[in-house]
């Protein structure tokens, strides 16, 4: 089993961007989840609410990231992260965190792309006031997290989402409703042979990295928006169907697995992925 996979999302509910190999640091890949933007009264607003997020293209380019939208109908917008800027309380499910904000210009350009009413700002995560990993399912008191929803990376199999796709074509009698994998947002993919293998993984290891596998993840309206576009499935698919197999009672609508690194290192893709015990 190897890497077919790695990506980061520099903006949370932007687009991602895939990568040939990332840096694994303790709150997530390098850049992922750096940023997230809040409305006016601090709190954090994803595709869930605001679909057309997943419009904006980001781009790193050495020291600054570039803006645009999928339809080129407004100017790029270029800036450069800081961490100087006013410090912004951010509230982010059940956290409290402080952010910096990046300023007018670049709040005013995704207001505008976006079409949100309101003072919408961009903040960046304060490495000064690291935000904790929820402590149920910390592997260590020093757990931290980027402004993902809880975790800092979520590997996906490709051997499930062929299961969900085989279902999907079942479900519609062949008239395709298959999904790409974009749909879930993970920050590594793996080519296992086995759907849902995943479930049964304590913990893995990619380079000299070791990962524990902590929660299966619980999936949302999200998995029917079209990456591409931000247009939402009319069917409520692939949720619908992945709901009629992957329903657990107290934990959702599985699909993937939350991770948490023991250490740094890099993940490339190709590298071999190996299943380990919880306390190898």
């Amino acid at each position: 089993m190897n890497v077919t996979g790695v990506f980061i999302y520099p903006i949370k509910s932007c687009r991602g961007i895939e990568l040939k190999e990332a840096e694994v640091t303790p709150k997530g890949f390098a850049w992922d989840r750096e940023f997230v933007i809040v409305d006016e009264k601090g709190k954090f607003i994803t595709q869930r609410q605001y679909s057309q997020l997943a419009k904006v293209r980001v781009c790193i380019e050495k020291n600054d990231i570039a803006l645009s939208l999928e339809d080129d109908s407004i100017q790029t917008f270029q800036f450069t992260p800081n961490l100087g800027g006013k410090q912004i309380n951010v509230e982010i499910w059940r956290d409290r965190v402080v952010g910096i904000d990046q300023g007018d210009r670049v709040a005013q350009w995704l207001q505008l792309a976006l079409n949100l009413k309101g003072d919408f700002r961009l903040v960046r995560y304060s490495p000064y006031r690291p935000r904790p990993v929820n402590p149920k399912y910390a592997t260590r008191k020093d757990n931290s997290v980027s402004f993902a929803d809880g975790y800092p990376f979520l590997l996906t199999n490709t051997a499930s989402l062929d299961e969900l796709n085989r279902r999907l074509e079942a479900a519609y009698d062949g008239n395709s409703q298959a999904v790409p994998m974009n749909r879930f947002r993970p920050n590594i993919v793996v080519d296992g042979d086995e759907p849902f293998a995943e479930d049964n993984w304590d913990a893995i290891q990619i380079g000299e990295t070791i990962f524990d596998l902590v929660k299966p993840c619980d999936r949302c309206i999200i998995i029917t928006t079209d990456q591409s576009n931000g247009k939402r499935n009319s069917l409520q698919e692939p949720l619908k169907t992945l709901s009629t197999f992957r329903r657990f009672s107290q934990a959702g609508i599985l699909f993937g697995e939350n991770m948490i690194p023991r250490n740094v290192g890099l993940v490339r893709v190709g590298d071999r992925v190996v299943s380990v015990t919880s306390n190898q």
